[in-house]
């Protein structure tokens, strides 16, 4: 059975599976959904179509589902989806869809958004990223498996952060940010290869090498982006991620940010 203060607001629409907290003066109101074990505190707000999955944890002031900070939002239902596990600390905000993107703002399982981190409308969250204090999305933005994005760093609206990729603290994300790489800077530029990061999450010293050999040629051998690419998937294109790598520079619409050394 749900516990609920009784001086927190749910509305008549809200559904609260087994084992839900919601703390003192939290206000819930609209087509929401909270799964079982999630933990909600005190004075958040949680409004509109907001689905959030188990066991998660959802401290003091986080402000979820509230209308998108667009100029041309025009009401219409969009939502946020939140996976199991996830972790949002104290006065994050999370802001629902629009009809100019995918009309819900997504972020996927095992997340975590530390204090005053802000992911605007539109934006995907993938499975076990990191978003430091202060960190902000820009509308359609996304940040990919295990990334992790340091405190006061921001996101260009429709760029993307790749997976298991580190961007370092007070950064601004304007251009693409590949796969398993580090960034850095006030336009942010790449410094190598995300090794300590993706050693932490087990990738092999084979694995690593051949990343490292990838990120010279692509960003420090002077060769064109195709022709890069190509060299590169002559000689690994075994590795699963080389692939992803060459995917994700194949597929950016922005740009891909350039090595620092070479910037």
């Amino acid at each position: 059975m749900a516990r609920v203060h009784p001086t927190a607001l749910v509305g008549p629409e809200v559904e609260l599976d087994e084992d839900v907290e919601i703390g003192p003066y939290t206000v819930i109101e609209g087509r929401v959904r909270i799964g079982a074990g999630t933990r909600v505190g005190a004075r958040v707000s949680i409004r509109g179509r907001v689905s959030i999955g188990q066991n998660c944890k959802i401290y003091d002031g986080a402000v979820i589902g509230e209308e998108p900070q667009h100029l041309k939002y025009a009401g219409e239902e969009s939502e946020v989806l939140i996976g199991d596990r996830v972790v949002i600390r104290e006065y994050a905000t999370v802001h629902r869809g629009t009809a100019l993107g995918k009309m819900k703002t997504v972020i996927e399982e095992d997340v975590m958004l530390m204090a005053y981190a802000h992911v605007a409308h539109d934006c995907v969250v993938k499975k076990g990223a990191i978003l430091a204090n202060c960190a902000t999305l820009g509308g359609h933005s996304e940040v990919g498996e295990y990334a992790f994005l340091g405190g006061l760093s921001a996101v260009h609206q429709w760029a993307r952060v790749g997976a298991y990729s580190m961007v370092g603290g007070l950064s601004g994300v304007s251009l693409d940010i590949p796969p398993y790489t580090r960034a850095a800077g006030h336009h942010a530029h790449l410094y190598g290869i995300n090794t300590v990061g993706l050693e932490r999450r087990g990738f092999s010293k084979e694995v690593l090498n051949v990343l490292k050999k990838a990120y010279r040629l692509l960003f420090r051998s002077g060769l064109l982006k195709e022709e890069a690419i190509k060299v590169l998937l002559e000689e690994y294109g075994c590795y699963r991620e080389v692939v992803t790598l060459t995917e994700f520079i194949r597929s950016s619409k922005r740009g891909v940010s350039r090595d620092a050394g070479r910037a």
